[in-house]
C-alpha cells in the first residue's frame, strides 16, 4: 500500500512530505515531490502526487511484461508497455499504436485524470532523470517527435539550406499543427464542467486576493 503524510513541523527534517510504501519511506516519490515544488506550486505537485500512488500500486502488484513483474525504473519499453496496460485495463481508454507513438482513445468508463495522470508521470520520469536517479529516456517523451519536429523548422525552401527567420516573409509559413512530443497523446479529451464542492474555496480565494492586493473591481 503506498500513501504520504506530512511531516510534523516541530520534528527537524529535510523533507516535509514523506511517501511510504508498505511501512517504508519511498524515495522515488518523496524526491520528486520535493523536486516539484521549486517548478510548479505545492498544489500541483501534490495532484500529480495522488495520481501517481495508484499507478505505483498497481506496478507492484498487477503489472507484467514477459513474465516478470514491471519496476518503475526499468528500460523505456518496458515501462511503456505497463502504462498502455494500465491505460486499457484500470483506466478503461482504447490505445492503438501510430508509427513512433500511441494514440489515448477515451471512453465513457474513463475517469476524468487520465491528462492529469500523463502529465505526472511525464513530469516524475524528467525528475527522476534530472536526479540521476532513472538512466534510461523518459519513456513518455516521444524521441522521433522531437527529431521532426526540428527538422520541419530547420528545413527551408532552398536546398540545403535553413529557414530564414519567419519575418523576413521568404519562406512559406509552417502551417500544420505540432503534435505534442508526448508518447501516450490523448485524441478524443474534452472539458467537462465539474461542480466545485470544496467548502474551503471561496476563502481561499480570498485570501489569495489579499495577498496581491486585489481592487474592488476584480473582487
Amino acid at each position: 500500500m503506498n500513501w504520504f503524510e506530512f511531516c510534523p513541523k516541530h520534528i527537524e527534517n529535510k523533507y516535509e512530505l514523506l511517501v511510504f510504501k508498505d511501512n517504508q519511506p519511498f524515495l522515488p516519490l518523496t524526491d520528486y515531490y520535493h523536486d516539484c515544488l521549486g517548478r510548479i506550486d505545492k498544489s500541483s505537485a501534490l495532484s500529480y502526487l495522488k495520481c501517481l500512488l495508484p499507478f505505483f500500486k498497481w506496478l507492484e502488484k498487477e503489472s507484467y511484461y514477459q513474465g516478470n513483474r514491471v519496476l518503475w525504473n526499468d528500460p523505456q519499453e518496458k515501462v511503456r508497455v505497463a502504462i498502455e496496460d494500465y491505460l486499457m485495463h484500470e483506466m478503461k481508454c482504447k490505445v492503438h499504436d501510430k508509427n513512433t507513438f500511441r494514440f489515448v482513445n477515451l471512453t465513457n468508463k474513463s475517469p476524468n485524470t487520465i491528462s492529469r495522470f500523463l502529465s505526472a508521470l511525464k513530469s516524475y520520469y524528467k525528475s527522476m532523470i534530472r536526479l540521476k536517479q532513472y538512466l534510461h529516456s523518459n519513456p513518455l517523451i516521444d524521441g522521433q517527435a522531437i527529431l521532426h519536429s526540428y527538422k520541419e523548422e530547420i528545413k527551408g525552401v532552398r536546398d540545403d539550406k535553413p529557414r530564414m527567420p519567419s519575418v523576413a516573409g521568404t519562406e512559406e509559413a509552417i502551417l500544420h499543427r505540432r503534435l505534442t512530443d508526448s508518447y501516450f497523446k490523448i485524441i478524443n479529451e474534452e472539458w467537462q464542467p465539474q461542480i466545485i464542492d470544496d467548502v474551503d474555496l471561496p476563502y481561499q480565494v480570498y485570501q489569495a486576493g489579499k495577498k496581491v492586493n486585489w481592487s474592488l473591481r476584480e473582487w
